[in-house]
């Protein structure tokens, strides 16, 4: 499985980078917006984190668009910044619209907001890249979230689509777990959610524990 960044702060992936080899980010708009600077600088000097490599940096079109060539008119104005920029369109009909006319130009596009397997099948089917479930939303919202992963994943896999599902909105370890059980290709979560993940306060313990048995052992 793939580890994505969900963030904008440079801060944040370049440590992402370093100590857990991240596989790509993903932006939004709020996150975007957290970072202080301006859409179009923030998103390059990620992309320039990303230079040389396969690693794909996710980058949203106005989420204002309603049609789709206004949304494939922004989205190639931004691949043209990076080859490593995949395009984030809305799980809307003029977003499901927009994945074939960008991928008909050979730009990639991720499918985000999608709360349903039948609206995963649609961007599979229009040649979406990658597919965006958000699962942190629905279980806020009482909805159980493993079944729909496993639905995504059975369609793919019953129709070799090519898209590569990627888990999103993702609140905590559990929901990293259960995705990868469930079999997706890649989780994005921010960077604290990583970060608690990795920890765990038996590690912590034992930890002292054999720091102490050492310190009381002699060397040599």
């Amino acid at each position: 499985m793939k580890f994505f960044l969900d963030s904008a702060h440079v801060h944040e992936i370049e440590r992402a980078l370093t100590m857990w080899d991240i596989d790509g980010v993903t932006t939004n708009p709020r996150h975007v917006q957290a970072s202080g600077k301006p859409f179009l600088a923030v998103i390059q000097e990620i992309g320039a984190l990303f230079a040389g490599t396969d690693k794909t940096v996710s980058v949203e079109v106005n989420p204002h668009h309603t049609k789709a060539e206004a949304m494939v008119a922004e989205a190639l104005t931004l691949a043209a910044l990076s080859p490593n920029f995949v395009i984030k369109l809305p799980a809307t009909e003029a977003g499901f619209k927009a994945i074939a006319l960008l991928k008909a130009q050979g730009i990639r596009s991720n499918l985000t907001l999608v709360f349903s397997a039948a609206q995963a099948l649609q961007a599979m089917r229009m040649g979406a890249f990658y597919v965006s479930p958000f699962v942190g939303w629905k279980e806020s919202n009482g909805e159980e979230i493993v079944s729909m992963i496993e639905e995504i994943v059975a369609i793919r896999d019953n129709y070799d689509f090519s898209t590569e599902v990627l888990v999103a909105a993702v609140r905590n370890g559990r929901q990293i777990v259960e995705a990868a059980v469930a079999g997706a290709d890649i989780v994005t979560a921010g960077f604290a959610v990583f970060q608690e993940s990795f920890d765990h306060p038996y590690t912590g313990v034992g930890l002292a524990r054999f720091q102490s048995f050492w310190d009381q052992t002699p060397y040599d």
